[in-house]
Order: C-alpha cells, then sequence, then structure tokens
C-alpha cells in the first residue's frame, strides 16, 4: 500500500489546497463527447483469449516456438477448452500471449486444448 508520500518529496503529503487545485467546470458546459468501449485485444489472437475465455478450435498455433513435450501424469480435462492427457504420450505444445503462465495450448492429432505445464516434460 503507498503512503502517498514518495522517496525524495521534501514537501508535506497533505492534499492541495484550493488555490492550487483547477477551478472545478460545471458538467452543462463540456460539450458532450460520445465515449467508445475499449476492449483489450491481442494482435493475431481471437478476442476470446483475451476475454479469458479460450475455444481451442479459433487458436492457430504459432509459425515458430511450438515444442515437443512428454507427458508426465495422466490429466482428465476439467472442461471442453483443455485436453486430456496420459502419462508418456508426445504432444506438441506453445503459448500464446496473454495466457497464463501456467497453462499451454497442447495438440495430439486434431485435438487441441489448455495442458497445465507442470504435466509435462519440455523437449527441445
Amino acid at each position: 500500500r503507498f503512503s502517498g508520500t514518495f522517496v525524495g518529496n521534501a514537501e508535506s503529503s497533505s492534499p492541495p489546497t484550493a488555490a492550487t487545485s483547477p477551478p472545478a467546470v460545471g458538467a452543462a458546459t463540456l460539450p458532450a463527447v460520445p465515449t467508445i468501449p475499449v476492449v483489450p485485444t491481442i494482435v493475431g489472437v481471437p478476442n476470446t483469449v483475451a476475454e479469458g475465455v479460450l475455444n481451442p478450435n479459433e487458436v492457430k498455433p504459432p509459425a515458430s516456438g511450438t515444442r515437443k513435450a512428454r507427458v508426465l501424469y495422466d490429466y482428465e480435462a476439467a472442461d471442453s477448452t483443455e485436453l486430456a492427457l496420459l502419462a508418456d504420450e508426445m504432444i506438441t505444445v506453445y503459448s500464446l500471449p496473454g495466457m497464463d503462465p501456467d497453462w499451454l495450448i497442447g495438440e495430439r492429432g486434431n485435438q487441441k486444448g489448455k495442458v497445465p505445464v507442470t504435466y509435462l516434460e519440455l523437449l527441445s
């Protein structure tokens, strides 16, 4: 938690006096400006990833950056966005910008989904 003072600030941490505050402008004097909602997006990645909902069928692997991984333990997928794993199988994995670093996208044949990093041994 920040205290309101900064290191090296010799001034008091009390709020500025009314004399140093900008004059208040009545709402009636401001022109009406339409606002545009801002939705965070990641270039080249569907909005579903930026919003925290992953549809693996909409995700394309990066041109480079895919790796092979050996599955260390069986893993049962919690929902349709995850990929179920069997110990000792080999899958292809990659990460996406903005994705939780504890998860990767895993591919096995035509199946694709999120997989937990701790269940994998990343190879080359």
